[in-house]
């Protein structure tokens, strides 16, 4: 486990330290400054540090690198709003471009967000929600992009509906369903997020941004 947490500077700037063992992991472009001995290196698809895959199969191509040494550095993208989220022993699932800076030590993959095979991707992909997320597991901080900001929904065995381009990720035991409502599109609109649902059901959280508008 890492020995420090990404510490919240402000609404779209953290601050972390960086030691043997508490490596931290970057989109690239995000590195805003930084002091003592931390260097940066790219990290390429098909494993190294933490895991990281290639994310190529989904067109989401978020390219990383890797923070080593001794020291602290600091991260913000291009003004988004940032958000800090501790797991502890838990797994975190976020679309590529929501993910700003994660501990190396976290466990990393990539998967379909939804299990409902072609038709359900194609619905997602019609939403605007990307068809392929990222999932990381264990003990450590992740700090996640949005727009206006992002809120905490818990998820307690009954089902909370979300709008495809506000949802962000969600943490724990849940089940991601994309839902058109038949009678609503033609209303207000199929591209709408009233007409085109996300449905969570289980037990965990899920987090949403303060805005429909898509990175």
């Amino acid at each position: 486990m890492p020995n420090s947490v990404f510490e919240q500077v402000n609404k779209k700037v953290i601050r972390t330290d960086v030691s043997q063992g508490g490596e931290v992991i970057a989109r690239r472009g995000a590195m805003l400054g930084y002091s003592g001995g931390v260097t940066f290196r790219p990290i390429s698809g098909g494993g190294g540090v933490g895991g990281m895959v290639g994310r190529a199969m989904a067109g989401e191509s978020v390219s990383m690198m890797v923070a080593e040494g001794q020291g602290n550095a600091l991260y913000g993208f291009r003004g988004h709003y940032v958000t800090v989220i501790q797991l502890n022993n838990e797994t975190l699932t976020v679309e590529a471009d929501r993910l700003l800076a994660h501990h190396a030590n976290l466990s990393s993959s990539v998967e379909m967000i939804a299990s409902g095979g072609i038709r359900q991707a194609v619905r997602g992909a019609m939403s605007g929600q990307g068809l392929f997320t990222t999932k990381l597991s264990g003990t450590g901080s992740v700090a996640l992009l949005s727009h206006g900001g992002t809120f905490e929904i818990p998820v307690e065995g009954t089902m909370v509906g979300v709008d495809p381009q506000a949802y962000v990720g969600h943490v724990g035991a849940l089940q991601i369903d994309f839902k058109i409502q038949a009678g609503i599109r033609d209303v207000v609109g199929r591209g709408s997020g009233e007409a085109t649902q996300l449905h969570c059901t289980g037990h965990g959280r899920v987090y949403i941004q303060a805005s429909e508008e898509k990175f």
